[in-house]
């Protein structure tokens, strides 16, 4: 059975919006919330980036019963593993055990803000490991003492743990992450429609395990409004992960992204309301092994209508897959 989560956008609205989305998300029929936690938006037109944790917290109090998750958290820099995991479970216990703590090894964007350096992917992902060897261990309950390569904690212990283990999602692109971190994880989460990437995970977990994956959309009327705005606020995706977990900046991403045109955007990111389109794009995620999808609504005044379309139509034609 397919999941569809909503995307709460923390670099497209403030915190309060947030709430309010997540409340009108769940009463619209979504499954599941996913946060991005971001120190920066990607480009400055956007506008925003309150703290996820906190928001996430008032989230968990003002919905219901809608799954939440972090898509992602980098517990590596910005964060310490010992602190995310104290997080995490406080945030299960206040969440009534609906929480999935998402991870990856992180962007430059956010994470240089702590003046350590920006190592190669190899690094960041053995990084990611020790990382997740500490969270674990502290969600095993005890005292934890740990003396890694990159990382060390020294007498931790969470005194308050949920009554139900937080599921640990990773973040990964390709056969080196998936052999990496299938046999650690929980719950896959990716980016691309690929058969290839869910099969490996699959292989190297040693089970059909949940698998995220997030599609953006701009639902409109005006296709050419949807696609000025598509244009405007996600341009930066379009060169790509290796590209973009370099830059550090929204001046970077932007300069990345100056000669997208449009049109170009429009190739990847469904616009208008032609519910054809979104289910095409979706049905190449499900096709590819993917459980669960969360769609991101760019714009954040444009929410109101969109979840009024999840409702009657978006939501009903993705169900049928």
């Amino acid at each position: 059975m397919t999941s569809i989560g909503y995307t709460l956008m923390t670099e497209q609205a403030g915190p309060r919006e947030l709430i309010r989305h997540s409340v009108a998300a769940e009463q619209a029929g979504f499954d599941f919330e996913v946060s991005s936690d971001h120190y920066f938006p990607w480009l400055e037109e956007m506008g925003h980036s309150p703290n996820a944790w906190v928001t996430l917290g008032a989230v968990a109090q003002a919905t219901d019963g809608i799954a939440l998750m972090t898509y992602v958290t980098s517990p590596t820099f910005r964060y310490h593993p010992a602190v995310v995991a104290q997080q995490a479970a406080t945030l299960q216990i206040i969440s009534g055990n609906r929480f999935t703590l998402g991870l990856g090894s992180g962007e430059a964007l956010n994470e240089h803000i702590v003046a350590t350096g920006w190592p190669g992917a190899n690094v960041r992902q053995a990084r990611l490991v020790e990382a997740i060897d500490i969270i674990n261990q502290l969600f095993d309950g005890g005292s934890v003492n740990y003396q890694g390569k990159y990382l060390q904690v020294d007498s931790a212990r969470l005194w308050d743990l949920p009554e139900v283990r937080v599921p640990i999602g990773i973040a990964v692109s390709g056969r080196q992450s998936c052999e990496t971190f299938g046999p650690i994880g929980d719950v896959m989460i990716g980016i691309d429609p690929e058969p290839e990437l869910t099969g490996m995970w699959d292989q190297f977990s040693g089970s059909k395990s949940r698998k995220v994956a997030q599609l953006p959309i701009s639902w409109d009327s005006d296709v050419e409004a949807a696609t000025t705005r598509a244009h405007e606020l996600f341009r930066w995706s379009l060169p790509g992960w290796k590209v973009n977990a370099e830059l550090p900046s929204p001046a970077a991403f932007a300069s990345a992204a100056e000669t997208t045109r449009p049109e170009d955007v429009a190739e990847v990111i469904p616009c208008g309301n032609d519910v054809g389109a979104v289910v095409a794009a979706a049905k190449k995620f499900f096709d590819a092994g993917y459980t669960d999808l969360a769609l991101v609504q760019v714009g954040a005044d444009h929410q109101t209508s969109f979840f009024e379309a999840a409702t009657a139509e978006i939501l009903p034609a993705l169900r049928k897959l």
